[in-house]
């Protein structure tokens, strides 16, 4: 769990996720096209959301598609309200 809430303590990363609607995947470069940041840079972006299990890729060809885990988001912070709301 702290790995997710320091994944998305970053304003870049955040913004990054901000791309993603329902069903969206994107490669390095299309989110690269669309930010200031460099290619490499949005690659390290992307490892730290995945790493963290924020998102979820796939290699096709020679292209990582990645998009949102949204499921395992949920149960995520749902974890984290269950625990608030045993805490009151």
């Amino acid at each position: 769990m702290s790995k997710v809430f320091t994944a998305l303590g970053d304003e870049h990363r955040q913004r990054i996720l901000l791309l993603f609607e329902p069903g969206d995947r994107f490669n390095v470069g299309q989110i690269a096209e669309v930010s200031t940041l460099t290619r490499s840079t949005v690659s390290h972006h992307l490892k730290v959301l995945r790493e963290a299990g924020v998102l979820k890729s796939e290699k096709i060809g020679k292209e990582v598609w990645y998009w949102i885990d949204r499921q395992w988001l949920i149960g995520v912070f749902g974890n984290v309200i269950d625990y608030i709301k045993e805490s009151t």
